[in-house]
């Protein structure tokens, strides 16, 4: 049996020939080993031949993004990574050594990275949490594939008009595709907090798209006042990464018409999305009460203060369970205060943990909310007007952004 290698692969394998043959006898292999040229080995074919060609049309991709750093990787199958896979643990046979230093992978890394940093200017973010680029070579085929890494801005949004929901919301109807339900817009509100926003980030940083994920998010019915809801704000596929935040500010504050403001208060990274979205940050309401009686003054403080700093039990509200599982949550309350009462109307606040349904907490949804306002009252109650005036934390309590 005649196994050609060429030096680069010996070279990395750090055997020499007769070294090699002997390896391959104990295995009951009579070989003789040969060195080739890189285009007739076995090992890497001349892969490291045809990959400045490579690099060369990965630069080209590249050329209209802003790109400051790349990452590369490689994928091996196939036929290459069955001769890897032989050759590597041959060598852990005879060393206690980590097999991977010898991968062809690494080399594969390392040239790739070396033609492209070089092509582009930019930086090698290997050894970083994330590169501007990141590229993914098939070893085997010479394919590859190319993914920008999204922008990630943190900041915070007040919400000042009602009837307009977080994220796109799709019409349920047509799946998006558009009928006279939703008048052929795909969607059953005109707009959102996410294209109010994202939608001059887009245009600005020449992105595919923009995708807000939020702290939480209000009722499509209410609004979001104070200090605002904390969110981030992934820009994907940008051409344009280095942005003003403060020109960006005024230019989505302006697009937006009165509607939504937002306050940028930095870049953020990947982990700082599951970060926000994971968090409980306990809130403050507003919110506009009707009875079904007339109620005394002193009977609803009685009541608020009977209501406050109690553990709620909750089943996820009617209103919603055609789209969220049907299960009891406890929430915890504390301070509730009387702002004004006449009549059949008071206009109170809540401080409640992150996930507590205030309409719920009053109305007692028909017994699935214990205890709630109404039943302490004994007399049926709702929310008539509902605002989130406070939003007890944010990203910047975790650390300082980047």
């Amino acid at each position: 049996m005649r196994v050609e290698l060429c030096k680069r692969c010996l070279r990395r394998l750090q055997f020499q020939r007769e070294e090699l043959e002997r390896e391959l006898r104990k295995l009951l292999l009579k070989a003789e080993v040969r060195e080739v040229k890189e285009e007739e080995c076995v090992y890497c074919c001349g892969l490291f031949k045809r990959l400045p060609e490579v690099a060369g049309e990965i630069a080209n991709k590249l050329k209209e993004y802003e790109v400051r750093s790349i990452q590369t990787g490689c994928v091996l199958r196939g036929s290459l990574g069955e001769v890897e896979r032989f050759f590597l643990e041959l060598k852990e046979s005879r060393s206690d050594e980590d097999s991977r230093k010898w991968s062809i992978k690494h080399e594969i890394n390392d040239v790739l990275t070396k033609h492209l940093t070089e092509l582009l200017n930019v930086r090698d973010a290997r050894r970083e949490k994330l590169g501007d680029a990141t590229v993914t070579l098939d070893a085997e085929t010479l394919d590859y594939e190319v993914r920008i890494t999204p922008v990630y801005i943190y900041g915070r949004y007040v919400k000042r008009v009602r009837n307009i929901p977080q994220t796109r919301w799709i019409c349920s109807a047509c799946n998006g595709r558009g009928c006279q339900i939703c008048g052929f817009s795909g969607k059953k509100y005109p707009t959102s907090v996410e294209e109010l926003i994202g939608q001059p980030c887009v245009e600005i940083m020449r992105a595919r798209d923009a995708v807000l994920h939020g702290a939480g998010r209000e009722d499509v019915d209410a609004r979001m006042l104070g200090n605002g809801r904390p969110f981030i704000l992934e820009v994907r596929d940008p051409k344009v990464r280095s942005v003003d935040l403060g020109e960006l500010e005024r230019t989505v504050n302006e697009s937006a018409g009165g509607k939504v403001r937002v306050r940028f208060l930095g870049f953020a990274e990947p982990r700082h999305v599951s970060l926000l979205k994971t968090s409980k940050f306990r809130k403050k309401y507003r919110a506009v009460v009707e009875f079904e009686r007339e109620v005394g003054e002193d009977e609803l403080r009685r009541a608020l203060k009977e209501l406050s700093y109690k553990v709620i039990e909750q089943f996820t509200p009617e209103r919603v369970e055609h789209r969220r599982a049907n299960i009891l949550r406890r929430r915890r309350t504390y301070e509730l205060e009387l702002l004004l009462h006449r009549g059949k109307k008071a206009v109170i606040t809540v401080e409640a943990d992150s996930g507590l349904y205030i309409k719920e907490l009053v109305s007692g949804d028909k017994g699935r909310t214990k205890p709630s306002l109404s039943e302490i009252l004994n007399s049926p109650a709702r929310v008539v007007r509902l605002d989130v005036i406070c939003v007890l934390g944010g990203l910047e309590d975790f650390e300082s952004m980047p």
